[in-house]
């Protein structure tokens, strides 16, 4: 009996399992998540976070703006790497285009962003709607890892064993992780 590799139907086909879960029911539960998101975001930050901002002293006046800014900018690099992935998964972008997008989508780094030290004094549907977004952030870094998208693609069956890994390597760690 043949064994069928990751990535293979029974046919011997390889199935892209990157275009196989921008179509699943998870996807879009994520997509509209995030949508959501920042939708509820831009809201707040319209409305009654422009009201919350105006009532702050200026330490926190400036607080409430850099992390304002920071949410703002989290979400709109998340909403980019969610419809790149649904543009594929609706035939609008091929994997090609969609990869080259990618390279301009700069996940935020988990942590890379620190609290003011005025945490404290932010309106608590600022700091919620941050918390939200990190959780979000923290779900799509973990798709974008699983998915691979920073992976050379699969190459065809003739190639030595080793290529696949090495290029993984080279992904993950640079042209020098041979």
């Amino acid at each position: 009996m043949v064994g069928i590799s990751k990535g293979e139907n029974r046919d011997g086909i390889t199935v892209s399992f990157s275009a196989k879960f921008a179509q699943s029911d998870q996807f879009r539960v994520v997509f509209r998540e995030g949508m959501a998101l920042v939708e509820a975001a831009a809201s707040y930050l319209d409305g009654d976070g422009r009201k919350e901002a105006r009532k702050l002293r200026p330490p926190h006046s400036l607080a409430y703006a850099t992390e304002s800014m920071r949410l703002t900018t989290r979400l709109m690099q998340l909403a980019s790497w969610l419809l790149i992935r649904r543009a594929v998964s609706e035939g609008e972008l091929t994997a090609e285009q969609a990869a080259e997008e990618q390279r301009k989508i700069k996940l935020p780094v988990k942590g890379a962003d620190q609290p003011s030290k005025e945490w404290g004094a932010l309106p608590a549907r600022l700091k919620e709607l941050i918390e939200q977004s990190i959780k979000l952030q923290d779900r799509v870094s973990r798709l974008d890892r699983m998915l691979g998208s920073k992976q050379v693609p699969m190459s065809g069956e003739g190639d030595h064993p080793l290529k696949l890994q090495l290029s993984r390597l080279r992904a993950a760690f640079g042209p020098d992780a041979e």
